[in-house]
């Protein structure tokens, strides 16, 4: 393949052809059912397409290319800092006892992955970063905190860590889905449930207060408590980097995880202040672009062939996984959440974004109440869980396990 032509793209360019393969992924994903069926992202759908097409046409000595990726890590920091501004304490109370329960079954779910993930591929012969790959990382983490961590567990000594990754979360978002509406079913046809009869109306969207128009003003002030939650936050990296060991290996906590903690303690002091509160809808449209354009970068910019020589570990690691998370929603998540029809539904939805994302769990939900009834509980405790509070765990989970390479 010496003489094979290669196409070599700028930062601009690489970004215009990620968008571009965003609205394929969204044109795809309206006309496929699997796709729209078990809510695959537009930017995965996409993404993967063009790295298929990059492995057929590179393979055959045809063409190849060669991208820079400058900006996808920017685009990553904005997705993830806006979790952090998203984190409003105050919002989390109101969930009560069942929003500190199911966070904690999260919690258990996100170090049970991590230790089957790590521990079978010790026993299968493979490196135990290839199990954190398969672990938490990508399953209650989903493709973004997959593609963030890529880099990271190369660095580690993971071959072509980014791509296994990405690989092994989309297997968690289809498999997700697969088993989220069985797993709640189940459970509604063999105790008979039925929805809370105190419920009043069949509308499961909550009603949203009137909203002002966004102005420009509200956009700036999410991007400037964005871009001064990174710049304290690489400060607060270096500092841990330097200074705090952790079993003689010296503390590498990512640069995101840092600007979500500043993020997350200013909205929740200063931040509470009129002069300085941020509009959540301003930060939501944010962070959803800097997700979708900085995973559609790091989709198209794989190399799927680097997946070669781990294929067959990785299904047994992600098929351990499946059926990890099949019997903690079955019974764990079940029993702990009050068996009851708002526990069954939330174990289908548990499945969702414990395998992939909060959108799958709500889709699993979706399935499962237009059958049976409403679950107002379930739709009121899941999402935030599994907005952001459970993504903010996770990776400082990840990080102190990512620490543990035997």
């Amino acid at each position: 393949m010496e003489n094979i032509y290669t196409i070599s793209t700028n930062m601009m360019q690489t970004t215009a052809i990620a968008i571009i393969m965003l609205y394929v992924g969204k044109f795809l994903r309206s006309k496929v059912n699997f796709f729209e069926r078990f809510c695959i992202p537009a930017p995965v759908i996409g993404g993967f397409l063009f790295a298929i097409i990059h492995l057929i046409l590179k393979s055959n000595g045809i063409v190849a290319f060669e991208m820079d990726v400058t900006l996808k890590d920017p685009f990553m920091m904005v997705f993830f800092t806006s979790i952090g501004i998203g984190a409003d304490l105050e919002t989390l109370k109101k969930g009560g006892k069942g929003f500190l329960v199911f966070l904690l079954l999260s919690i258990v779910l996100v170090f049970s992955q991590n230790v089957v993930g790590m521990v079978l591929a010790k026993v299968i012969g493979e490196s135990s970063l290839l199990g954190l790959a398969c672990g938490s990382l990508t399953m209650t983490g989903g493709h973004g905190t997959a593609a963030a961590w890529g880099p990271d567990l190369e660095a580690a000594g993971l071959p072509a860590g980014e791509v296994i990754a990405l690989a092994a979360a989309t297997f968690g978002v289809i498999m997700g889905s697969l088993i989220g509406g069985p797993v709640g079913s189940a459970r509604i046809k063999r105790h008979k449930l039925k929805p809370a009869s105190n419920f009043v109306g069949g509308n499961q969207t909550v009603q949203l207060e009137k909203t002002r128009d966004l102005t420009v003003e509200d956009f700036l002030k999410v991007l400037a408590l964005i871009f001064v939650s990174v710049g304290l936050g690489a400060i607060l990296k270096n500092y841990l980097k330097e200074n705090v060991t952790i079993m003689g290996t010296e503390f590498n906590l990512p640069e995101y995880v840092a600007a979500m903690i500043f993020a997350g303690i200013f909205v929740n002091t200063l931040g509470k202040k009129e002069a300085f509160k941020i509009n959540q809808r301003a930060n939501d449209i944010s962070g959803s672009l800097g997700l979708n354009i900085f995973l559609s970068i790091a989709l198209i910019t794989i190399d799927l062939s680097e997946l070669k020589a781990v294929f067959g570990p990785m299904l047994i690691i992600l098929g351990a996984q499946t059926l990890l998370m099949a019997l903690f929603a079955y019974f764990l998540c079940f029993k702990v959440m009050g068996s009851d029809y708002d526990a069954a539904v939330l174990a289908g939805g548990m499945c969702g974004f414990g395998m992939g994302a909060t959108y799958n769990a709500l889709a699993n939900m979706d399935s499962i109440t237009e059958k049976y009834g409403p679950a107002p509980k379930a739709y009121f405790i899941l999402p935030m869980v599994g907005a952001f509070a459970i993504d903010i765990i996770n990776v400082l989970i990840i990080t102190g396990f990512a620490q543990i390479n035997f």
